[in-house]
């Protein structure tokens, strides 16, 4: 089955992340969840665990919110311990070769916030280009992000947000089934 890497720093507030989670564990229950902020309050992460933990599965989804247009500080230090020289990349570091790198995340915003005349002047995809290229360069499988808009509890109700939330949660889990778990 699928890993998880959450990386929500407020996960217990979380109403959007919470719900995409929630469906993947009911549909999925073989799934294997890493909650970072959890597991790491204090940053330190485990970068011997993580790794073995990676090494269990083909595909790796990582779930967060969107913060200021890229991952929450967590995933960044993850990506900083975990993916490392020898590991991921350079001179042997091919254990992540072939295995699929899944962004799932939820935007805060609408989606008219994110186009060239909007509030955020981009498009969602042109704000990913770093992952896109993390997993390129460690040989990893990229799929496009699983993503949905209006999660802003400020502009938002609950019940909107957990209703894009299970949809969007509904095709991931049909890509998973897909690659295998």
């Amino acid at each position: 089955m699928a890993l998880v890497i959450l990386a929500h720093p407020d996960f217990a507030r979380s109403v959007a992340n919470k719900a995409v989670l929630a469906h993947l564990q009911a549909v999925l229950p073989d799934i294997e969840v890493r909650d970072l902020a959890s597991l790491y309050p204090d940053y330190r992460i485990d970068a011997a665990a993580e790794q073995q933990a990676l090494l269990r599965h083909q595909t790796v989804v990582f779930q967060y919110p969107f913060y200021w247009y890229n991952m929450p500080a967590i995933l960044k230090q993850y990506f900083d311990s975990v993916f490392t020289y020898g590991f991921a990349y350079g001179r042997d570091g091919d254990k992540l070769k072939g295995r699929n790198f899944v962004p799932s995340f939820t935007v805060g915003s609408p989606e008219e916030d994110y186009r060239a005349d909007g509030l955020a002047h981009f498009r969602v995809l042109e704000f990913c280009k770093n992952l896109e290229q993390t997993a390129y360069y460690t040989q990893m499988r990229y799929i496009d992000p699983f993503y949905f808009h209006g999660t802003s509890p400020a502009l938002y109700s609950r019940e909107e947000v957990q209703a894009k939330a299970e949809n969007c949660a509904t095709g991931l889990v049909s890509l998973l089934q897909k690659l295998g778990g």
